[in-house]
């Protein structure tokens, strides 16, 4: 890791720069064995995908259902790895019981489809569409309605009096145009098959969410040197920036040629990190722009949200720079407690609403409990907040290898500080295992500048 003399020289902001990290002077510091082993490969291989599509096939088959209608972003990223630009554009997937799946997408993307492994797709030209589809359209027209000419195609396909499943719970207006459509086929809400499936990850997603783990703990580490180093000469806004720089520099040299501007290259990558200061930090959910100068007696948060691939989790720690009264390092000390005490109880066939009043107990026990405003935890998936939730009103049992986000936080508004550290759990079968390997330690948290 930099020296800090290396910070000053390189970053150059409590000098007042304003420009970039120079990438070269960045990455030429670094010292061997500092930073996680960042190998390729950086997201799943079309192999993975079609597996997975095959284990939702036979899924399907177990219930009768000849094929369901896949419309949901993440569902479609889950078993295609397309990773296509989402926006008001009706896409829908299409998974038969048997055999290939197709797609109906806007026409932008046609390209794009057209070079990954879902070749089959038909395509209308834009939204609100009118006229012809597979083709340009160049006159105007009444509007046509996507839904009805995806189902007219499925019935072309033979699938017009099929059993049908969806990822969705149609809403009336959609549930009538299926009946109109399509009077002899049904449809089944398949939802949670496809959430049950993600919620458990596979040996391959789990590397993947490593490997963004991993950043996460350079990160971290990064933005504590960075903050050491400058002391009060700088905000919580010039961390985040010299912080994301710096993940971003360490991921794009790992990957190497891989980032080339090709379709379906460094896909499903998202790497932002955020620090704030002071009262920012007793709010769970601050809405306001942090840029703060950092100052001794606050708490500081710093924290990095990162996906390689589409996976990965979080990783949070709760700083305080020195001093610290009694009743901060009391709060501190419970909200790491009852960080390390979810990890433990995150075993198979645990309930999570027992984890979730276990771990929310000990705040109570040491008189904190008017510092609680949130459950301990949320699963963890591509969406960042995934079902089942480790909270009072959810009884699902946990399983092994679910993932979950690891936050019970404490937040003290009158005395303008909270804390809310954050990891990632894997859920074993005895207890659950931090996969950040950032300590939760006095040593590491408690910052004299």
């Amino acid at each position: 890791m930099f020296s800090r003399r290396q910070f000053v020289q390189s970053l150059g902001i409590a000098a007042g720069a304003t420009g970039l990290i120079p990438a070269a002077k960045l990455l030429a510091d670094i010292r061997p064995g500092k930073l996680p082993a960042l190998k390729p490969p950086f997201r799943l291989p079309v192999e993975w995908y079609r597996a997975t599509v095959k284990r939702f096939q036979a899924r399907l088959a177990q219930q009768n259902l000849a094929g369901a209608i896949v419309s949901d972003t993440l569902n479609r990223n889950y078993l295609t790895g397309s990773f296509l630009t989402e926006t008001e554009r009706p896409n829908y997937l299409f998974v038969p019981a048997q055999g290939e799946p197709f797609a109906f997408i806007p026409g932008l993307d046609r390209d794009m489809a057209a070079s990954w492994w879902v070749k089959d797709f038909e395509w209308y030209f834009d939204f609100p569409h009118a006229g012809e589809y597979n083709q340009v359209v160049w006159k105007a027209g009444p509007k046509e309605d996507l839904f009805v000419w995806m189902l007219k195609r499925l019935a072309k396909r033979g699938f017009g009096s099929a059993k049908l499943g969806m990822d969705r719970e149609l809403v009336p207006s959609l549930d009538k145009k299926f009946k109109e459509t399509l009077p002899s086929a049904s449809l089944t809400d398949v939802s949670k098959d496809l959430m049950g499936m993600r919620q458990i990850k596979t040996p391959e997603e789990l590397e993947l969410i490593q490997k963004a783990i991993d950043l996460h703990d350079a990160m971290l580490s990064f933005a504590r040197e960075f903050i050491l180093t400058n002391g009060t000469a700088v905000t919580d806004f010039d961390v985040r920036r010299a912080t994301e720089e710096f993940g971003t520099r360490t991921l794009m040299a790992a990957m190497g040629s891989e980032v080339d501007g090709r379709a379906h290259h460094a896909v499903g990558i998202n790497l932002s990190f955020s620090c704030r200061s002071g009262v920012a930090t007793a709010y769970p959910h601050p809405n306001q722009f942090f840029y703060t100068r950092i100052a001794r007696g606050q708490a500081v948060q710093i924290s990095s949200v990162i996906r390689i691939g589409g996976y990965g989790g979080e990783g949070y720690r709760a700083l305080h720079i020195a001093p610290i009264d009694g009743r901060q390092q009391k709060m501190w000390d419970v909200h790491t407690a009852m960080t390390l005490k979810q990890a433990e109880l995150c075993k198979t066939g645990a309930r999570c609403q027992d984890v979730a009043e276990a771990v929310l107990a000990i705040a109570k026990n040491f008189d904190m409990e008017r510092y609680v405003y949130h459950r301990p935890a949320h699963g963890q998936g591509m969406e960042g907040h995934q079902s089942p939730y480790l909270a009072l009103g959810d009884d699902t049992v946990l399983a092994e290898n679910m993932t979950f986000s690891n936050e019970p936080g404490l937040y003290n508004l009158e005395g303008g500080y909270g804390y809310n550290h954050s990891n990632c759990v894997l859920v074993g079968k005895q207890r659950g295992t931090i996969m950040n390997k950032t300590p939760l330690t006095r040593d590491f948290c408690w910052l004299k500048t």
